[in-house]
């Protein structure tokens, strides 16, 4: 007799035969292979839900529509390319391969671009940034300064290589050489060129600070020539914003063509539509301002005749009625005549004018006189208290050997490690020169 037990196990093992049973590896493993063959290079529609941004610069999120929902993930290497912000509820449209990550057994959209739906990516990230700087007041009409009338020193900032400089140089020389210009030469699109256009205008602020009242920048244009929306986007980068408005020295925008528009020229304190049309709002022309000078003489000589005629006519009826009352005088009593004539000569300005001017030139030698006697006694005292400013004075306190940290865009003076984290950027100022940085860790 045989064993039931055993009977049993052959009839199992028979049952088994030609079955091919898997392992859960394989099956998804086969499932992934089958979807990125079938799903590969696809477009999928949908609307953003639950965004999850992942410190590692991933971005994790749903798409769904009226009847169901798909996970999809936004690598940080394709996400820094995004422009605009991915936000809850915005509707897209996206490329990539579907794709099953194993651990979870969840099968996934692995995005290599993302757009808004019915609205261009840069045009979107252009009305995001725009709604979220008005609303900070940004943008506001009573930020905005005035530009100074013919400035004597003015700071372009822009490439050496556009054809905005040589619309600027030749519209400066034609309208009045004797101005003073100061470029700061900067990339003005590609990878860095926000940075640099950012770091120049805190940079013309900086030497504001330090440098001769003679010397100083009194107005900024901060421009290049026109191009495509990503051309120009550099202008519409929120550092750049940020610089424009904090910077005390007013700034006239100057960007591509008539038709173009930026996030600058809404910060400027005034938008130019060319970068030539910016030089001619700064610098009038010469020969207007001579021929409006020469119209201001004109009428200022008339004004000065008239009062002249005026007062003219005003002395001769004086002397007329003057030379009546002293012949009266004279024929009632000559006498009185004498005395008369002798308060006369007391009020004669040909009399008056020479005491005056020996009086004025006395008082002059005392207070020459009184100052220099106030200086000697208080020399020491000076002296010393312009030891105890020199002391003071930053420059010469970094001279040795110590340091001023900024925190940028906003160059707010770094006082405690808590105030910057990680990614951020800082500029420190050395005794000689400056030093930009990234901030790694802090402690």
């Amino acid at each position: 007799m045989t064993d039931p037990a055993e009977d049993l196990f052959m009839s199992a093992a028979q049952k088994n035969k030609g079955r091919q049973i898997y392992t859960v590896s394989q099956v998804t493993h086969d499932i992934q292979l089958l979807l990125g063959e079938t799903f590969s290079g696809i477009w999928v529609e949908g609307e953003l839900s639950n965004v999850r941004p992942a410190s590692s610069g991933h971005y994790y999120f749903s798409l769904k529509d009226e009847s169901a929902l798909l996970s999809g993930v936004l690598f940080s290497r394709t996400a820094a390319g995004v422009k605009f912000k991915l936000e809850d509820g915005l509707k897209v449209v996206c490329f990539g391969n579907i794709d099953v990550y194993p651990p979870r057994g969840q099968y996934q959209l692995i995005i290599e671009k993302i757009e808004p739906k019915g609205m261009g990516g840069l045009q979107l990230a252009l009305e995001q940034l725009k709604a979220r700087l008005e609303k900070e007041g940004l943008f506001a009409a009573e930020h905005k300064r005035p530009i100074p009338y013919l400035p004597a020193r003015i700071g372009v900032v822009t490439s050496l290589t556009g054809a905005a400089i040589k619309d600027i140089f030749k519209v400066l020389e034609r309208r009045f050489k004797d101005v003073h210009i100061v470029v700061a030469a900067v990339k003005v699109q590609g990878e860095g060129a926000r940075e640099e256009i950012a770091r120049a205008i805190e940079d013309f602020n900086l030497f504001n600070r330090t440098a001769p009242v003679q010397e100083r920048i009194e107005v900024l244009i901060v421009g290049r020539g026109g191009g495509s929306m990503e051309d120009l986007w550099a202008f519409n980068e929120e550092c750049v914003a940020r610089a424009i408005y904090a910077s005390a020295i007013p700034v006239i925008s100057a960007v591509g063509h008539e038709r173009d528009w930026t996030i600058a020229d809404l910060v400027a304190d005034l938008r130019a539509p060319t970068p030539s049309a910016a030089a001619e709002v700064v610098i009038p022309l010469k020969e207007d301002l001579e021929s409006r000078l020469t119209h201001v003489l004109q009428r200022l000589r008339a004004a000065f005749a008239d009062a002249l005629e005026y007062r003219k006519k005003d002395l001769l009826e004086l002397v007329h009625r003057l030379r009546l009352s002293i012949e009266h005088l004279w024929e009632l009593d000559g006498h009185a005549f004498a005395a008369a004539q002798a308060a006369l000569q007391r009020v004669n300005p040909a009399v008056l004018i020479p005491e005056y001017k020996d009086k004025l030139i006395d008082l002059a030698r005392q207070i020459y006189v009184r100052m220099d006697q106030y200086i000697r006694l208080h020399g020491a005292e000076f002296s010393g208290v312009t030891e105890k400013l020199s002391s003071l004075n930053p420059l010469n306190i970094l001279s040795r050997g110590y340091s001023v940290t900024f925190k940028l865009p906003a160059a707010t003076i770094i006082k405690d490690a808590e105030s910057v984290a990680p990614g951020e950027t800082i500029k420190t100022q050395l005794h000689k020169g400056s030093i930009i940085s990234t901030v790694t860790q802090v402690q």
